[in-house]
């Protein structure tokens, strides 16, 4: 429906823009082959002749195109050769003022606006990969369609800036990646991207507008009431009522801003465990960054700066805090607070020389980037984490060398990525941080003998019919299958493959780093760890029935009918030999 309503639009537009132009040329065509039909021709036998219809207007189609054939289908009269005259100039003004008005056409931005709709329409009905609904491609938006396009996951994009939508096609995405500049918050431009499509996971809204963000997953909801749906939101109202809808995920980017940089002064091994399994860059498994205790000088207290303080406070850190709009009976009368920029004299006036470290929480990042030279020119020693609000200034904070960098934007786009492509592994990481940080020191020794300093592999194996059938046909033969044996390397039995279970979802509930004798049932979701060629070995044991019973008996099977029967009748005889050998002798 969307896209015939699109195609009506464009044949509307293009009616009003070529209505006269058309009718021009109607009036052109009919004046000069009537005209023509009615001139005298030249006298055959004392009778002037005169041309018929299909003749005249054969004469006056390829004049008017300025082709010129000659005097056709006979030699013309005077009359007949000053109408030809008049037909000639006649038609070219006509042809002239249509394909002007056709170049005015393809130039409207209304009608490239509809063209671009109904191409849009079509290349995702057309699409049966699984993909994911995009809406905002900015600095979030853009990293998450990276980390994507990485993963090899499609992506439909919406965004109402259209320079955002020129950059997307000039991507090296590894995957077909769709867009299309619209308002993301109307129904039919959902429609047209698919949100109603079978093959559509899932619909992530990243605008820099709260209330757009709760109206397109509100829209999203009642088109598709299946469809999961991942919310930006930093409003404590709209949280409030986007978690009261089914199936909706709501992201805090200052949330999960302030509980990184938590982990990262607290729970390091935490910290580096987490970036590890994103990706980041420069980040070796075991080597956490070492952060100095003590207090905190926190430069900025907005929105961001508000959830930081609240989050190291409520974990028992020292928090000091810099910012000219912002009173104590806001933060408390038992915080230091300084009522001024963050320059020299107030970083002075706040103890930066005693504190173990400052976060430049600003929202502009002259700002931050200004307090960091001040902070190295008093404190050297001082740790320093800084905020990053724009993805363009990354080449100024690789200068700036802080210590640790945190851009909201990239943390946002890792935390979605993590609950499209892995969602367990968020589980993980949220469960450890309610345990102590043994069990993040175990698991990272576990990660390490099986990885070493390889970077992480994450993948999803569901013990279902159409992604396990070996297994699940072994499993209701009535076998019994645990998670150390699955995990055997075929090519070097009885070898473990060199990858680690991280979690196992079942029936609802999520078992966390099970052992390698752990019972798998099917429906089992059991999320994997390790290096990339793991995986297809891996896959290779899940759908191959002759590799799935060497990995548990070490038996090499035949395979084939003629190698079955060969060795049954080899089977035959060494019974045969045996019981020979057992018949006592005369």
């Amino acid at each position: 429906m969307t896209s015939a309503s699109d195609l009506d639009r464009v044949g509307m537009i293009v009616l009003r823009y070529m209505r006269r132009p058309l009718f021009a040329l109607l009036f052109v065509y009919s004046v000069g082959i009537m005209g023509m039909a009615l001139m005298p021709g030249l006298a055959v036998d004392g009778e002037a002749t005169h041309m018929n219809l299909f003749h005249a207007f054969y004469f006056f189609t390829y004049t008017a195109t300025t082709t010129g054939f000659g005097e056709l289908p006979s030699g013309f009269s005077d009359e007949q050769r000053l109408w030809a005259i008049f037909c000639l100039y006649t038609g070219a003004i006509a042809w002239f003022y249509a394909i002007g008005s056709l170049v005015g056409l393809v130039q409207n931005p209304h009608f490239i606006q509809a063209m671009d709709g109904v191409g849009f329409a079509r290349r995702v009905k057309r699409n049966d990969e699984p993909f994911i609904i995009l809406c905002g491609f900015g600095d979030a938006g853009s990293l998450l369609a990276r980390g994507l396009s990485d993963h090899h996951m499609r992506a439909v994009i919406l965004d109402s800036n259209p320079e955002r939508i020129k950059a997307l096609g000039v991507r090296d995405y590894t995957v077909a990646m769709p867009g299309l500049c619209a308002d993301a918050s109307a129904p039919k431009h959902l429609l047209a991207a698919g949100v109603e499509h079978p093959a559509c996971r899932a619909l992530v809204t990243l605008t820099n507008d709260d209330d757009t963000n709760l109206k397109i997953a509100v829209m999203a909801r009642h088109l598709n009431p299946r469809l999961q749906v991942i919310c930006r939101s930093t409003s404590a109202h709209h949280e409030t009522h986007l978690q009261a809808l089914d199936n909706v995920t709501v992201v805090d980017p200052f949330e999960i801003f302030a509980q990184l940089l938590y982990w990262a002064i607290a729970r390091s091994e935490l910290h580096n465990l987490n970036a590890w399994f994103v990706g980041a860059r420069g980040v070796e498994l075991g080597a956490p960054i070492q952060v100095p205790q003590g207090d905190w000088v926190l430069c900025g207290y907005g929105r961001m700066g508000h959830r930081i303080h609240r989050c190291l406070q409520g974990h028992g850190v020292g928090v000091r805090i810099i910012d000219p709009d912002v009173d104590t009976e806001v933060v408390g009368e038992c915080t230091v607070l300084v009522q001024a920029q963050a320059d020299h004299s107030a970083l002075d006036a706040v103890g930066i020389e005693d504190a173990a470290g400052v976060i430049t929480a600003m929202n502009r990042d002259s700002d931050n980037l200004n307090t960091l030279l001040s902070v190295m020119a008093l404190n050297p020693e001082a740790f320093r984490i800084v905020r990053q609000n724009s993805h363009e200034n990354q080449v100024a904070f690789d200068a700036a060398r802080a210590d640790l960098v945190l851009q909201h934007s990239l943390t946002t786009a890792r935390r979605i990525l993590k609950l499209l492509i892995s969602p367990l592994i968020q589980e993980l990481i949220d469960w450890l941080a309610q345990c102590e940080p043994t069990h993040t020191q175990e698991l990272v020794t576990r990660l390490q003998a099986a990885v070493g300093a390889k970077p992480a592999h994450l993948w999803l194996v569901r013990l279902i019919p159409g992604e396990a059938p070996a297994v699940t046909e072994y499993l209701d033969a009535g076998g019994a299958m645990a998670l150390g044996v699955l995990c055997r390397n075929a090519c070097s039995f009885p070898e473990r493959l060199p990858c680690e279970a991280l979690a196992v979802r079942r029936a609802g509930q999520s078992i966390m780093l099970p052992d390698k004798d752990f019972s798998l049932e099917i429906d089992d979701k059991v999320l994997f760890c390790g290096i990339h060629w793991a995986e297809p070995m891996l896959q290779a044991t899940l759908h191959n029935p002759y590799t799935l019973r060497y990995i548990v008996t070490g038996v090499d099977e035949p395979r084939g009918y003629v190698f079955a029967w060969i060795e049954e009748r080899l089977g035959r005889r060494r019974g045969e030999y045996e019981s020979n050998d057992r018949r006592p002798r005369p």
